[in-house]
């Protein structure tokens, strides 16, 4: 059955999530001290028995300069700076084996797969910790640090996200004029932020993005991640303001409304996960050009192997085809030192 709003409503739909006044501030200066812990990215080669695709184990600088581990994988025998997909994970997922996700590399493209700091332990590998202890949360990550917008985890995978294309984009085989930023879920979420947030991003596909529109998200459904927050203000009943206070500088309706990217959503109306209503804030709330593919029969599956197919012709479009004709958008400005 669908789970939101009548389809009608939801092509009109704008959110309510607020908008801190010191939200562009904020993120400036939380990427200035992240690049003030600056160093050099580490590649090591890895030995996967592939004969098309050459596979690198990363570790870059994220949050605060901590490290971050990730996959980059290069179509073998590359003789110039390619194109690249820099790609974020679902919630409980890290970057996995690897020998998955050989889909973006396949296709011609470098691909840098993100960990997820803190995570990869519930469907997927992953090998990043977050030494950050942040007072009381409900299992999960989705509340640790929640109290304050300095303290949440989402400020730091956020960073992390805007961090891995700071990375990619000093990589010999990476053209730094053609990099994109893809996910799901939460990865969709952390490509919205990325898009808004990092220096020479030029598409963005956001496939139902989580974190969007979460006031009424958590309000709308009853299943995990926005289960956690939900848990979280059932036993601290005096926290809402506060929480919802700092979930406005993580909320993607928030990073859309920055973003100048061109964009691919897509969004499933029978999710019980991601409510479509944030993916709809989301899209309409988008400063760039966007495209939306409607999925009326899926879950938090989407559209699954056609969402995939439809991104492949998408970056086609605006990273490989179109290399001349598509003026490149300017970075987002810099409201406070490094932003």
């Amino acid at each position: 059955m669908h789970t939101d709003l009548p389809e009608a409503q939801l092509r009109e739909y704008r959110g309510v999530v607020r908008d801190p006044a010191d939200f562009d501030e904020f993120w400036a200066g939380t990427l200035a001290q992240a690049r003030d812990a600056n160093w050099p990215v580490r590649l090591e080669p890895v030995v996967t028995g592939l004969t098309a695709i050459d596979v690198y184990d990363v570790t870059f600088p994220g949050f605060a300069g901590q490290p971050v581990r990730a996959w980059l994988r290069v179509p073998h025998g590359a003789g110039t700076a390619l194109p690249t997909v820099v790609q974020y994970v679902g919630y409980g997922g890290g970057r996995g084996h690897a020998l998955e996700n050989l889909l973006w590399a396949s296709a011609g493209f470098v691909h840098l797969q993100m960990d997820t700091r803190g995570q990869g332990s519930g469907w997927s590998r992953g090998v990043t910790a977050d030494p950050v202890a942040a007072g009381p949360e409900a299992p999960g990550v989705a509340t640790r640090g929640i109290a304050d917008p300095r303290t949440y985890y989402y400020r730091r995978l956020i960073t992390d996200a805007v961090r891995a294309v700071d990375a990619a984009r000093t990589l010999p085989m990476v053209d730094p004029t053609r990099v994109a930023v893809l996910g799901h879920s939460q990865g969709g979420a952390l490509a919205l932020a990325a898009g808004a947030l990092a220096r020479g991003v030029r598409a963005v596909v956001a496939l139902v993005p989580f974190l969007c529109d979460i006031p009424r998200a958590v309000v709308t459904t009853d299943a995990h991640p926005y289960r956690e927050i939900r848990d979280y203000l059932a036993i601290h009943r005096d926290a809402e303001e506060r929480v919802l206070t700092t979930l406005s500088y993580v909320d993607g309706v928030n990073f859309a409304r920055r973003c100048r990217r061109p964009a691919r959503y897509s969004v499933a109306l029978m999710d019980d996960i991601v409510p479509p209503s944030g993916v709809y804030a989301a899209h309409n709330a988008h400063a760039g050009a966007t495209e939306l593919s409607v999925w009326r029969y899926n879950g938090h599956e989407a559209g699954g192997i056609d969402d995939d197919e439809a991104a492949l012709r998408f970056l086609g479009a605006h990273l490989v085809d179109t290399r001349d004709a598509v003026p490149t958008v300017a970075d987002p400005a810099p409201l406070a030192a490094g932003g």
